[in-house]
């Protein structure tokens, strides 16, 4: 167990950062998997860029890798221009 004020402080930080990382990346997870089900061209177009800025912020704070975020955005894509 931490002995240090700012070691039990960080341990609640933690915690809290850890809880909002798994929430975002679920999310994101769920408009995947809803914009891959998609079969209308116009709908999966209009999906297409949230789901895009969601994956970004993702690699942006690091919860997902940059290359991960590259290779999702492009299987995205290609799936949608190809509906």
């Amino acid at each position: 167990m931490a002995n240090h004020k700012s070691a039990l402080k960080r341990i609640r930080r933690n915690e809290a950062v850890r809880l909002r990382n798994r929430y975002q990346h679920k999310t994101t997870r769920n408009a995947i998997k809803k914009l891959r089900g998609e079969t209308d061209k116009k709908k999966a177009e209009a999906l297409l860029p949230t789901v895009v800025s969601m994956i970004d912020k993702l690699a942006k704070r690091n919860i997902i890798h940059a290359n991960k975020a590259g290779n999702l955005k492009s299987k995205l894509m290609k799936q949608v221009a190809a509906l």
